[in-house]
């Protein structure tokens, strides 16, 4: 359990998430996470790296529970910065990051993702920001990196989701492939990056980032400042506390499903 970095063949190396059982990472999973792939795409050896995840979904986002069950706000800035860090680290990657997707992809799943250099998805993966019904706010940058703008904003009032599919057709999801064949599939387009020079797409990478319209972690921080306000007025803990909804049964974790009802997605999480 936890993230674990493996290197599979020569120029690639995978950062695995683990954390079951929905993948909803604690502050200190934010961290491990963002400390791998800055350590993988430091390694000279290394020419891209493959982000990936174990167990039923790709990740759920923040683990609520830890918030819920830490006094005051520490648990909240620490989400907040760790979310930060991560998103900051696939992003500032000094090598390409293919993000293999399998399941859903909620919350700081759509950070991570929206950040990634490429992606390649199961036939099975959702993607889609709940933050509304999490009493949060943020990843609308990361999620406007993968979708249309007025797409980008329905799917972000309403906290619905999208296929791979769909992604794979606004060009944002590279290839969509059986869930059995998600891994290979990455690690294919993975293998094509890494047999580039490895000083080359280093350079590569640094003058794409450096000619992005968007300022990917000034637009992510100034998002997060009204997460903070929304949980200093009290709002975040009453939307939270009943994840959206007048009441809510409390239930065990279902995988989310594209366009299903909201309860049905994982619990813990928000970006």
């Amino acid at each position: 359990m936890g993230v674990s970095t493996s290197a599979p063949e020569e120029g690639i190396a995978v950062v695995t998430v683990d954390f079951p059982p929905v993948n909803a990472l604690p502050v200190k999973g934010w961290y491990d996470l963002a400390t791998a792939v800055r350590a993988a795409g430091a390694d000279p050896k290394v020419r891209c790296v493959v982000l990936t995840a174990a167990g039923r979904g790709f990740n759920a986002g923040v683990d609520i529970k830890e918030m819920q069950r830490t006094a005051g706000h520490d648990a909240l800035i620490g989400a907040n910065r760790g979310c930060y860090e991560a998103f900051a680290a696939v992003y500032d990657c000094e090598v390409p990051v293919v993000a293999a997707v399998h399941g859903f992809c909620l919350g700081g799943g759509i950070g991570l993702v929206g950040n990634a250099d490429a992606i390649v998805a199961s036939d099975d993966a959702t993607f889609g920001l709940p933050e509304l019904d999490r009493g949060a706010l943020g990843a609308a940058t990361h999620l406007a990196r993968l979708v249309p703008q007025h797409l980008m904003r329905a799917l972000y009032y309403t906290s619905r989701t999208a296929t791979a599919q769909e992604l794979h057709q606004h060009g944002s999801v590279w290839r969509v492939v059986p869930r059995e064949r998600l891994l290979d599939s990455a690690l294919e387009l993975a293998r094509e990056i890494a047999a580039k020079d490895g000083t080359l797409i280093r350079l590569a990478k640094a003058a794409i980032n450096g000619i992005d319209p968007v300022d990917v972690r000034r637009s992510y921080r100034f998002e997060q400042g009204f997460t903070f306000e929304a949980n200093l007025s009290g709002v975040a803990d009453r939307v939270r506390n009943t994840f959206g909804t007048d009441s809510q049964p409390e239930a065990e974790e279902q995988e989310p499903r594209a366009q299903e009802p909201r309860e049905q997605q994982p619990k813990e999480q928000h970006a």
